[in-house]
């Protein structure tokens, strides 16, 4: 190698170092937060002599001018073109303060008795918690998605009173204010192919039904391609991503949500400090106590993901933190405009060890968000700041007008945090309009703040589940033809959930009558007594002798017998399990038919004889005792009931499992509604590990969870009957 080329390589070697050092910061983002400053005896890493003796101000300086450079630099590297902030169609997003994921499964959107959705009670309850919400994020997929071909689509649009139902809805929340997103998942692909990209699908539907937004599941960073599908419909929708968005898409995406990490000194919003109008909705779902989180939120001035309804699990905010979160959102919703200010300077300067300020400067107002993390309360004097005469400062966590302890350019304001609690301030100065709604504010904050935070409690409750009772039918001596008899039993059932997400945590799955609280992971010893069961699922001819004899028609009939054309089955279907029924259909032909549904134990123990085994036929698997699974887009029919029968139980029970699930049990609570179907079925759609997972063995059942007939109807679910034994 020549000295010349050698030359040349050190140069670019320097000026790759240099390039490198350009974007070199003493504070480098952790994923989606930024770390705060390095106090003493606040950090593992400060504890030289030189750092404990500068003080606070000076390293909160140090860290800002830091931060600063840093910011700067970076938006000109990411070429960054605020555009998108500016939009008035967007604005909305700047002040979505506080946005919950809802199932549409829960029971106080949609009342299936009525037939109606019931925004207002939903609406009602949250406002009687905790203040209220901004916007919704109206979730109609997961973890039901899956179950059969039905794309995310046709599942939005098979929810009641399909596109003009959802106008509707979506209105109702609008006339309360409240701003409606939905789900895309880039994810379904294995379901059915809706023939065009994403990005147009999406934007087409949000368009008829009037939603205002979009949140990507699973996405760091809604593409852009969606920004340009909306707009050219001129529809456009906001774009929240799950996960923080590229630092290119952050141009695009008005929103997101957060999962951040909480040490004792705040971290603060990536994405907030490169865009100040970013709302990022902080997320931690499965969090019982919320402090950290909330904490987060107002230190930063952004939004919480105020998710309760898990996929059906419920985790309620507790009494406590929802207080705090009411009173959060009020200062929030009063002081948008200054939360998304360009001079926000996060770690302003405190007086107290553990309490931290950010200040939001914006025309003649300042405020401050505080958070005490210490768990012990501090009084006294709190802020030390710049004063000029005639401004004015009010304590607006406990609604007071503060006195400043004035010395020359500065002011002392005394006021009292609790332990882990809030403080907010704002100062006028001389001449500075009053923000609209100030003195409405102070007497709601006063009279709100007349009880500590402490008083409310913090405890956490998991939600009880009971079993819906099945009537008992009139008892029978002799086996009904197509039944079999199983005689009474000491039975040991034992089966778990094959949910995707919950762990093992308590409220997870189902609760047994015997049971104490909701658990994945069930066993019991129970004595069953003898029942005949049909020997098949109920076929197609078996459903048309029901629907010819009482002439059944249900008040919500869409994706009733979606297979079926004037009145009958295609030809040849006569022996395949009768699908796209619901719960509700079932149960009226059992009645006509003098049966109910089973138990689920009855069920089992029909599949699975005293022997405890994996399948009916045995413990090891066997592909051919069950239909070939399908694992294409289309998804074909289900298989006659009679084709398997080397699938047949220990009883001679048939088509128990791999052909069609069959409804058993349903279980509620105050929130949720859930069948547990057994046996799995036939189709299985391929590319992703969220789509309804399937559960052959004996020993698992899924967890379906239902809102309406014509959502829960499903082209897999099929059904049996059982009839009480003499």
């Amino acid at each position: 190698m020549t000295k010349g080329i050698v030359v040349r390589l050190a140069a670019l070697s320097a000026l790759a170092a240099g390039m490198m050092l350009a974007q070199d910061t003493k504070f480098p983002p952790q994923g989606e937060q930024i770390p705060g400053p390095a106090y003493p005896d606040e950090s593992e890493h400060c504890c030289t002599e030189a750092t404990q003796a500068r003080s606070r101000e000076a390293i909160s300086r140090e860290w800002l001018t830091d931060l600063e450079h840093w910011r700067l630099e970076h938006l000109i590297r990411m070429g960054y073109n605020r555009v998108e902030y500016d939009r008035p169609e967007l604005k909305w997003t700047q002040s979505s303060f506080i946005q919950p994921q809802m199932m549409i499964e829960d029971r106080t959107f949609y009342d299936p008795v009525a037939g109606r959705f019931s925004v207002d009670r939903y609406l009602d309850d949250l406002e009687k918690r905790y203040g209220g919400i901004d916007s919704v994020l109206i979730w109609h997929t997961y973890p039901n998605i899956g179950i059969d071909n039905r794309n995310q689509y046709d599942l939005l649009m098979d929810m009641p009173g399909g596109a003009a139902g959802l106008r509707q809805m979506i209105e109702d929340f609008h006339r309360r204010g409240v701003r409606v997103l939905f789900p895309v998942m880039l994810w379904d692909q294995g379901t059915r192919d809706v023939g065009e990209p994403n990005w147009d699908a999406t934007a087409r539907a949000m368009a008829a039904i009037g939603a205002d937004g979009i949140n990507g599941d699973t996405l760091d960073g809604v593409p852009r391609a969606f920004r340009i599908a909306s707009d050219k419909l001129g529809h456009p929708l906001a774009l929240e991503p799950e996960g923080g968005p590229a630092d290119a898409a952050l141009a695009w995406n008005n929103l997101t949500w957060g999962y951040w990490k909480y040490p004792f000194v705040p971290m603060i919003s990536k994405y907030k400090w490169l865009e100040t109008r970013h709302m990022v909705n902080v997320c931690n779902r499965w969090a019982r106590d919320k402090t950290d989180d909330l904490q987060y939120a107002f230190f930063n001035g952004v939004g919480y993901e105020s998710w309760e309804n898990i996929w059906g699990i419920w985790n309620q905010i507790d009494d406590r933190d929802a207080e705090a979160l009411r009173r959060i959102g009020k200062i929030e919703r009063a002081f948008a405009d200054p939360l998304v200010s360009p001079g926000w300077e996060p770690h302003a300067p405190t007086l107290q060890f553990g309490a931290f300020a950010s200040k939001f400067p914006l025309h003649g107002w300042t405020l401050w968000t505080l958070v005490n993390r210490n768990e012990y309360g501090l009084q006294a004097e709190q802020l030390r700041v710049r004063y000029q005469p005639g401004m004015k400062f009010y304590d607006l966590w406990n609604g007071e007008r503060l006195e400043p302890k004035v010395a020359g350019d500065w002011a002392t304001l005394e006021f009292d945090m609790e332990a882990r609690g809030y403080g907010a301030v704002l100062g006028l100065e001389a001449g500075a309009t009053e923000t609209p709604g100030l003195s409405k504010l102070l007497s709601e904050m006063h009279e709100l703040a007349r009880r500590p935070l402490a008083s409310f409690s913090p405890t956490w409750h998991f939600l009880p589940q009971h079993l819906v009772e099945s009537p008992p039918t009139k008892p029978q001596h002799e086996a009904p033809p197509g039944m079999v008899r199983i005689s009474e039993a000491k039975f040991l059932f034992e089966v778990s959930g094959v949910m995707i997400e919950g762990g093992n945590d308590v409220g997870v799955d189902v609760q047994y009558p015997w049971e104490d609280s909701p658990r994945r992971h069930h066993r019991h010893w129970m004595s069953v007594h003898s029942f005949f069961i049909d020997k098949f699922p109920v076929t197609n001819a078996r459903f048309k002798k029901f629907l010819d004899a009482t002439q059944y028609h249900p008040k919500d009939d869409h994706n009733f017998l979606r297979d079926w054309k004037n009145g009958t089955y295609p030809e040849d279907w006569g022996k395949k399990p009768v699908t796209w029924v619901s719960l509700e259909d079932a149960r009226a032909y059992a009645a006509w038919a003098g049966k109910r549904l089973p138990h689920e134990w009855e069920w089992q123990l029909a599949a699975q004889g005293a022997d405890h085994r994996l399948y009916p036929w045995g413990n090891a698997w066997n592909a051919d005792a069950v239909p070939q699974p399908d694992k294409g887009r289309e998804m074909r029919p289900p298989t006659d009931v009679d084709e398997f029968p080397k699938g047949a139980s220990p009883f001679g029970v048939e088509d128990l499992v791999g052909n069609v699930w069959q409804w058993t049990e349903e279980f509620e609570d105050e929130h949720t509604r859930a069948a547990i179907l057994r046996g799995g079925s036939y189709y299985q759609p391929q590319g992703s590990l969220w789509y309804f997972p399937q559960a052959y063995r004996l020993d698992q059942h899924g967890k379906y969870l239902l809102m309406a007939p014509s959502k829960d109807r499903s082209g897999t679910v099929g059904f049996r009957c059982v009839l009480d034994s003499e």
